[in-house]
């Protein structure tokens, strides 16, 4: 049955896809945990030096970006390996690492070990980032792909949620180690899903060659068979992979701007994700409200991003992108008109739609836009430049607050990147055809089916 006629081609197809949509996501659920998780305890270990040591604003934006550096260490490493050793392995080995750094992490003592094990867990939480979206794109069915990317990738603003909520709850009770506690649980109660419900992409081990191995997986899932890849031209220049086929002259254009749109997303998401407490509290919220801010923050994120992932099935990711950008700008620009609490939360959860939800968004897009042969490369890529906004934003958020700026300017800032994103969007252009995937006939020969 061809998949691009039909939804589902069976029960046990459709329960394998949204397996792999639930493992992914959950993933993504700890990782956005681990990353805003710092942002919710940062108050605590600011006050109380006991903890860890005298922390100054400055150095508590560096220990924010520690993490995201370490992140754009394995999105890029991830782009090197994960089109030649596999999404399914790649999967496997990150969760295990991720867990145990948070745990190790709980247990620290010292700034400099800190910082140091924040580095360390972000390879691992960049490594799935990276691949979860090349996973969702091979498995996922035609005119559902933004939807399940986005339900995926929801889940790292669902892990600030669940942050930002456990933070309220129980950091108080458990206290700093103990949330880094709860980050490290992956390692007992997803691990063991993944391994037994996470099969690998057929259409990688296609383009890999292992045909064999692609036909076991589609007749043991009842999956789609993957397209057949178009004779090799031994007269011809090879085609490219990787990182390779993103600077080739069909997609170099586009690499860029998609880096950028990431580059801003990130900036925007991990700026307000650390800050956003700190600065609500300087306009004069107490802690608790504080807090609340950052879970709606993440909230709006969820409904908005899954919501505009329906647009982008339909009407294509690239306007809807655009239009999120938008969105954040004018909603950060309000923020600053000293509206009632009702509003105000409305406004950050618009805010949230616009960052958080727009790099959900944008991981979709990039995901889609690129052929199988560089689709993991593309996604790493997105995911890797993209963190040099994110370690800027923590960085950006806390030298505007040791300059002494009012919360008013920092959102202008803010603003000021969501638009130069949208400019961006607009500007991509059209996708390709993925020629490595066109299904070819010699002329004197028949295909088999």
């Amino acid at each position: 049955m061809n998949s691009s006629s039909t939804t589902w081609q069976s029960t046990k197809h459709r329960a394998t896809v949204l397996w792999v949509v639930a493992i992914s996501a959950t993933a993504l659920l700890f990782d956005g945990y681990d990353l805003v998780v710092y942002g919710t305890v940062l108050p605590v270990l600011m006050n109380e030096p006991s903890h860890l040591g005298e922390i100054s604003a400055a150095q508590a934006g560096a220990l924010g970006s520690y993490a995201l550096i370490g992140v754009l260490v394995g999105a890029l490493l991830c782009g090197a390996i994960g089109d030649i050793i596999g999404r399914r392995r790649i999967m496997l080995i990150n969760i295990v690492w991720f867990s145990v750094g948070m745990g190790l992490t709980a247990m620290t003592t010292s700034i400099a070990m800190f910082g140091f094990l924040r580095f360390i867990t972000g390879i691992g939480v960049g490594a799935l980032v990276a691949t979860a979206g090349a996973v969702v794109a091979e498995f996922a069915p035609p005119g559902k792909r933004n939807l399940f990317n986005a339900i995926v990738y929801s889940g790292v603003p669902a892990g600030g949620v669940m942050a930002s909520l456990l933070a309220i709850l129980l950091r108080d009770t458990i206290g700093w180690r103990g949330m880094f506690w709860i980050g490290a649980l992956p390692l007992v109660i997803l691990l063991p899903l993944a391994i037994a419900k996470l099969p690998e992409s057929p259409k990688w081990l296609a383009t890999r060659g292992r045909a064999d191995e692609a036909l076991a997986i589609t007749q043991k899932f009842d999956l789609p068979a993957p397209a057949v890849a178009a004779p090799v031209v031994t007269e011809g220049p090879r085609a490219k992979v990787g990182y390779a086929a993103l600077v080739s002259r069909r997609y170099a254009v586009a690499t860029l701007l998609l880096g950028s749109m990431s580059f801003a997303g990130l900036l925007l998401t991990y700026g307000l994700n650390t800050w956003l407490p700190v600065i609500m509290e300087d306009a004069g919220f107490n802690a608790r409200n504080s807090l609340a801010f950052l879970l709606v923050l993440n909230g709006g994120a969820i409904a908005g991003g899954v919501i505009a992932s329906r647009f982008a099935d339909r009407k294509g990711p690239q306007r809807v992108v655009a239009t999120t950008f938008t969105l954040a700008t004018f909603s950060l620009i309000l923020l600053t008109f000293g509206l009632p609490l009702p509003l105000l939360f409305a406004l950050v959860a618009a805010a949230g739609t616009g960052t958080i939800g727009t790099q959900v968004l944008i991981y979709g897009f990039v995901s889609n836009y690129y052929e199988t042969s560089a689709r993991a490369a593309g996604v790493a890529w997105c995911a890797g430049f993209g963190r040099l906004g994110g370690i800027g934003g923590p960085l950006a958020g806390g030298f505007l607050i040791s300059m002494g700026v009012s919360p008013a300017a920092a959102f202008y800032v803010f603003a000021a990147i969501a638009l130069a994103g949208a400019a961006a969007t607009m500007v991509v252009p059209k996708k390709p055809v993925d020629e490595s995937m066109v299904i070819t006939q010699p002329e004197t020969d028949t295909v088999k089916a």
